[in-house]
């Protein structure tokens, strides 16, 4: 699939799209489409009018190619994670962002609006999605990010310095008491993957990093449990909490966050597939 191969860039981007079905690529076509691009850098719009014609394809796409067959992901591949207005650096060591994750967002952006100046914690961040979604997007907002994982830290600090959000490497039962009650909003998508259930995907299982996924415990709650615990701290009275978590989890999650005390309008949101993939509390205005 180089030019001395004489495949033109149609033909190329078809033989692709086959082996990578065979694969067992979810998007074969779509990915074959994008690992193209990325090595010719026209964007998706032109490249798909280029298919219609007889340009070569690209140096090094049969390489790309063969790297996303074994089930490698494609954000390692090519280096970039799209995710709502921003293009984050991914790699080996950070958990790459979801299309689920942008309703998460959503959410607390929706709760921000009128405010002036409001606070904000993503607990967990990652490579940063949560957090630098939101200063992007709210650039009144004074925004923190916690992240435990070291290599996942070098990321974060990669996509979130030139977005002006203050990252700490620390764990996210503790971080940040020197600021507790000050937060206006605390956001998490913590790992809560139960300790059994291996990821059926190999491009989940073999290339996210575990610390990522797994929540502690046989139920995967550890952590989802604490993130609650660290948001009841951090946040000021009448401060919004929201969490992302497994669909399954939804009625555990909620009934926890209702018995645990200083919770109220505990309520659990569906994403863009109508799944129960996150729940949102106030801190209740103590008497």
């Amino acid at each position: 699939m180089t030019p001395e191969s004489g495949l033109s860039l149609a033909e190329a981007v078809r033989a692709a799209t086959e082996r990578l079905a065979v694969a067992g690529v979810p998007s074969p076509r779509v990915d074959a489409e994008l690992l193209a691009d990325h090595l010719m850098g026209v964007g998706l719009g032109r490249l798909r009018a280029m298919l219609l014609g007889d340009t070569p394809a690209p140096q090094g796409y049969e390489e790309l190619v063969a790297e996303r067959a074994q089930r490698i992901p494609l954000q390692h591949i090519t280096g970039v994670a799209h995710f709502r207005y921003l293009q984050l650096a991914v790699g080996p060591g950070v958990f790459i962002p979801r299309p689920e994750t942008e309703s998460v967002v959503q959410l607390v952006i929706d709760h921000l609006a009128g405010m002036v100046r409001p606070k904000v914690v993503d607990l967990g961040t990652g490579s940063g999605a949560i957090a630098g979604s939101i200063a992007h997007e709210v650039p009144d907002a004074v925004v923190y990010a916690v992240e435990f994982s070291e290599l996942a830290h070098a990321w974060a600090e990669r996509n979130l310095r030139p977005l002006g959000v203050t990252l700490l490497l620390g764990d996210l039962r503790d971080a940040l008491s020197e600021l507790n009650g000050t937060f206006d909003v605390v956001v998490s998508n913590p790992p809560y993957i139960p300790a059994e259930a291996v990821p059926n995907e190999p491009e989940v299982a073999l290339h996210d990093p575990p610390e990522a996924l797994y929540g502690g415990g046989a139920d995967g709650m550890e952590l989802p449990t604490a993130a609650a615990a660290s948001a009841a701290r951090l946040l000021i009275p009448g401060g919004y909490f929201v969490m992302e978590h497994a669909e399954v989890q939804a009625p555990w999650i909620a009934r926890m966050l209702k018995a645990a005390g200083p919770w109220s309008a505990v309520t659990t949101h569906v994403d863009l597939n109508g799944k129960e993939r996150a729940t949102s509390a106030v801190l209740a205005v103590q008497d």
